[in-house]
């Protein structure tokens, strides 16, 4: 269960939209992905809940945590193989185990705790409430917005997690965005790129049929 929840280790910067419901993160992690010509993960709990919904009309219980940490740790995984130095994660483990504290009177099952806290990313992006409020099947609590706010913000400040706070329209939350995560890119050195590395397997095959065309040329 515990290699399950454990990060892929591979040299990428991992970014993180982090705070509560209904508050652009998906949005955004699409332009960035965009900016950056590479992939996002989304959020695995999205769809995992709204099948959960449409087929028994039931919303998240603290049994479903645990498959969701999962799902989410699986799909970043498998797509932070084919990123190009960045990956946009839509959420994270901590996330979920802020949700697990407030929904569930503290309560977070310590295989999600112990995940939470270990796994790392570079840099979180903690979007703030000044959106507007958009109903679905999946969200509530649109009333205790600052309240999540708050818990999101903390959990950050406990777990000395590297943030900034995005405020404002989606152009300025994405100039903000770019201009943090751009310092950070330009610190890190040797970073993983899915494109090089598509390139390099094709210049390897060109360069074995090459030698193979040569020989029967010279034969």
């Amino acid at each position: 269960m515990e290699k399950e929840l454990t990060q892929t280790q591979i040299n990428i910067v991992k970014v993180v939209l982090f705070g509560p419901e209904s508050t652009g993160k998906t949005t955004l992690s699409r332009h960035l992905a965009r900016h950056y010509n590479t992939v996002w993960a989304p959020e695995f709990a999205r769809e995992y809940l709204q099948n959960k919904w449409n087929n028994e009309r039931k919303t998240c219980e603290k049994d479903d945590l645990l498959p969701i940490a999962i799902g989410q740790i699986k799909l970043e995984n498998s797509l932070a193989k084919k990123a190009d130095k960045i990956l946009i994660c839509d959420t994270d483990l901590l996330e979920t185990k802020v949700y697990s504290e407030e929904f569930y009177g503290g309560f977070v099952d310590d295989q999600l705790n112990e995940a939470a806290d270990k796994n790392e990313y570079d840099l979180y992006l903690l979007t703030y409430i000044d959106t507007p409020w958009e109903a679905d099947d999946l969200r509530d609590r649109p009333e205790q917005r600052l309240e999540m706010f708050n818990a999101f913000e903390n959990a950050l400040k406990k777990h000395n997690k590297n943030y900034i706070l995005l405020k404002g329209n989606k152009e300025t939350r994405l100039k903000n965005a770019i201009k943090a995560i751009d310092k950070i890119l330009k610190e890190k050195k040797g970073l993983h790129s899915f494109s090089d590395s598509l390139r390099d397997v094709d210049m390897h095959f060109l360069h074995q049929n090459s030698e193979g065309f040569s020989a029967n040329f010279n034969y």
